[in-house]
């Protein structure tokens, strides 16, 4: 069997050089590292798990809680990205079981020996068994929601909306109206607050029957809030939806009515997903780094891991990018 000191002895390196090297530690050049995996790799050198674990008195394995994330284009590009990096730097993740009554969810993340957790499942952030683990000890980092004494990385939705709003205004719209997501949801509220302060910013009002309540991925909700929007007397001439799919509800409405997109009424939407823009006109959205959240994920939690006494607690907000499309007409 091919051991760790074979691979040190062919690339010329200590035995500690190679082990830092595979395990992705940052005082390793990119050079050596490269040259101890591409060795590692010829010589059929496999770690040996069991040993690692108790060497370091950890299972390098990290659970995942989301609450259907893959429902959600944003989550899965996250968690893929997120399982990506992870692995390259030496980590399984498994999936937490919400429906063992057995036990609650610290208590199955303590029985399956989890080194840390992340934390992206959405409204359920209010569980009672979340706040039990994000108050126990084992290290989490959660995504778009912010704990105290936990470290959370997000999408700038402050900025996204803020963009979005001021595109539609540099278009000429003055007539905005905003079909929001899940009012109980951090991202909604940030999303919303920005709508309001960038469209006072821009000295424009916001009549109340502008602005309705949804549900995100609701495509059919949303058909019928565009209905009643572009129904009143003064309709709006730009709406913004919570995410593209909610869209594709949107243009439903507008067909039903006679009228064209972006000729009579324009949209936008939001997340940037792929299917955005292969619809016919492309969709006018803020594409979320969902590749950057992810590695963002995996360094803070890992760190967490590791560095125990030097790990701060933060908030790492990631910038999104404008898509212009073609639903936002200029007036």
């Amino acid at each position: 069997m091919v051991s760790m000191k074979d691979v040190a002895a062919k690339c010329g390196v200590s035995v500690a050089s190679v082990s830092k090297a595979l395990n992705g530690h940052s005082d390793i050049s990119e050079e050596t590292r490269e040259r101890v995996r591409r060795v590692a790799d010829e010589l059929g050198y496999h770690p040996n798990s069991i040993a690692r674990a108790l060497k370091t008195n950890r299972s390098y394995n990290i659970g995942v809680l989301m609450n259907d994330g893959f429902a959600h284009e944003y989550y899965a590009e996250v968690l893929e990205s997120f399982k990506n990096e992870a692995e390259s730097k030496g980590y399984d993740i498994t999936f937490i079981n919400r429906h063992n009554k057995k036990m609650s969810i610290l208590e199955y993340c303590i029985y399956r020996r989890f080194d840390g957790v992340l934390l992206a499942c959405g409204e359920n952030f209010n569980d009672p068994e979340i706040f039990e683990l994000v108050n126990g000890k084992i290290p989490v980092v959660t995504i778009d929601f912010i704990f105290n004494g936990r470290t959370a990385v997000k999408s700038n939705n402050v900025r996204g909306m803020s963009e979005l709003v001021r595109y539609a205004y540099s278009r000429g719209h003055r007539k905005i109206a905003y079909i929001y997501g899940n009012p109980d949801s951090e991202v909604t509220r940030e999303r919303l607050a920005s709508f309001y302060k960038t469209m006072e910013d821009c000295g424009l009002d916001v009549p109340s029957e502008y602005v309705k309540p949804s549900v995100y991925l609701d495509s059919e909700r949303a058909e019928k809030l565009t209905y009643e929007l572009l129904k009143q007397k003064e309709p709006p001439t730009c709406i913004l939806y919570p995410d593209d799919l909610s869209v594709v509800g949107g243009r439903n409405a507008v067909k039903s009515l006679k009228l064209k997109m972006p000729k009579d009424v324009s949209v936008a939407g939001y997340d940037g997903t792929k299917f955005s823009q292969m619809l016919s006109p492309k969709i006018t959205t803020v594409r979320q780094n969902t590749h950057e959240v992810g590695k963002r994920a995996v360094d803070e939690l890992i760190n967490v891991i590791e560095k125990p006494k030097t790990a701060i607690v933060k908030t790492v907000v990631v910038d999104g990018e404008l898509i212009e499309g073609e639903t936002i007409r200029k007036l």
